[in-house]
């Protein structure tokens, strides 16, 4: 039997030169939705009590027309991630848990670049725990257990993206 990996080197996937390279593109974008605060609760509300919102581009491969047009850089950047069927804004409030749980599919992988990175925050994947760093991508499989937390006293806010493995 293979052993699942839980996170992955970012330098494996030339898209992380892409994402992390816009990093400042992105985050401007991301400031006037911060701005206009328009995100809406993860619909997994079983996983977290309170405090995680997203803001999303494109869900299940299906785009969602009124945010691209909201942030038409950070939509331009992430269709040219290969495979990519999920992407968005990820925020978790401060003293958000998100509790233990798996993704629903190994056909996928999924990446973190770090928008707003406080200290405080970090993501468990099985057995090994990482923070998230400002302008950096974290890469896992998140159909092993994984869970995060956000115990700052600032929102931590990632780009999101879902893309399959054999793009």
């Amino acid at each position: 039997m293979i052993e699942r990996q839980g996170f992955y080197d970012p330098a494996e996937f030339p898209f992380v030169k892409l994402l992390e390279g816009n990093a400042l593109a992105i985050r401007s974008e991301l400031d006037r939705v911060l701005n206009d605060d328009p995100f809406t609760p993860w619909p997994e509300r079983h996983l977290y009590s309170k405090g995680w919102d997203v803001f999303g581009f494109c869900f299940f491969e299906r785009k969602i027309p009124e945010n691209c047009a909201v942030c038409p850089e950070t939509t331009a950047i992430v269709e040219q991630v290969p495979g990519m069927t999920t992407a968005g804004f990820s925020r978790l409030a401060p003293g958000t848990h998100i509790r233990p749980h798996v993704g629903f599919t190994d056909e996928l992988l999924r990446c973190h670049l770090g928008l707003i990175a406080p200290p405080g925050g970090r993501l468990r994947v099985g057995d090994e725990v990482r923070a998230w760093e400002k302008n950096k991508c974290l890469i896992f499989d998140d159909t092993l257990e994984h869970e995060a937390w956000n115990e700052s006293d600032a929102d931590r806010v990632v780009l999101l993206l879902d893309f399959r493995k054999q793009a």
